[in-house]
């Protein structure tokens, strides 16, 4: 056990540090002594399963990286992680599928933690004509295909800020859940071709938010785009899967969406 709890500190200690906390910041969240949290970072003093879990809430740990936790303390895993056509997630599949095909005819999808394609509405296929094959096969990653020269950025009009803000939001993602795909990807996506300096600079929205500026069939498509997270989650699948729902940002483009639809 003094190996496993070892462990565990190393864990607990990165992820304080991770979130910016002191060891006294920690320990009155989570309403311990000081003293018994710096035993549980050293190894000294052993967890029971129900610290573990509180530290991780408090830390705001992902439930991927609480089950790690779990076995580094010694004990099992208790978050389960299962397919979204799972029967136990029926309801969690019906709410996605309601959520997407209600937005139409504007675009909407799930992606998993990686961004990878789970689930698109039909208001989506129409807006990748004429990418490159090989980046529609599954797993279909979104950021990849949608910064990729042979994607939708030759597309984009507004490719510079539309990068900026993907970028910083994936650096943020990989940065909370120090998951090391997201670093990968971060890097992959870091390095395919950057747009020119003049395309830099940021699209009047009134400040409040970034618009993707889309060419399409001869027409600019201007989307703003809100994000939908299922707030009480306790399977690991059901917990990293995020919805992208995008809303014209003027009425040339709500006009020119609800004519391709028809």
């Amino acid at each position: 056990m003094s190996s496993q709890n070892s462990g565990l500190g190393g864990k607990l200690k990165e992820w304080r540090e991770r979130r910016r906390m002191s060891q006294l910041d920690l320990a009155l969240e989570a309403e311990i002594s000081t003293r018994h949290l710096s035993f549980l970072e050293t190894g000294r003093a052993q967890p029971s399963r129900d610290m573990v879990l509180r530290l991780a809430e408090h830390l705001e740990v992902p439930l991927r990286e609480r089950n790690v936790m779990l076995v580094a303390a010694g004990f099992a895993p208790v978050f389960l992680e299962r397919s979204l056509d799972d029967p136990a997630l029926a309801a969690a599949r019906r709410a996605v599928d309601l959520i997407l095909a209600g937005h139409e005819p504007y675009p909407a999808l799930a992606v998993d933690r990686r961004w990878n394609l789970v689930a698109a509405n039909r208001a989506v296929a129409p807006l990748l004509e004429g990418v490159a094959p090989e980046l529609v096969e599954p797993p279909l990653n979104v950021l990849r295909l949608s910064l990729h020269p042979l994607g939708l950025a030759p597309r984009i009009l507004n490719l510079g800020e539309w990068r900026g803000h993907l970028l910083d939001r994936l650096r943020q993602e990989a940065a909370l859940t120090a998951d090391p795909d997201l670093e990968r990807l971060l890097a992959e996506l870091e390095d395919l071709p950057r747009p020119p300096a003049s395309d830099r600079r940021a699209e009047a929205l009134g400040g409040v938010a970034v618009p993707l500026r889309l060419e399409h069939a001869g027409r600019v498509l201007s989307f703003i785009s809100a994000t939908t997270v299922f707030g009480t989650a306790v399977d690991v699948t059901l917990s990293e899967l995020t919805l992208e729902t995008f809303f014209p940002a003027d009425a040339e483009t709500a006009t020119a969406v609800q004519e391709m639809s028809r």
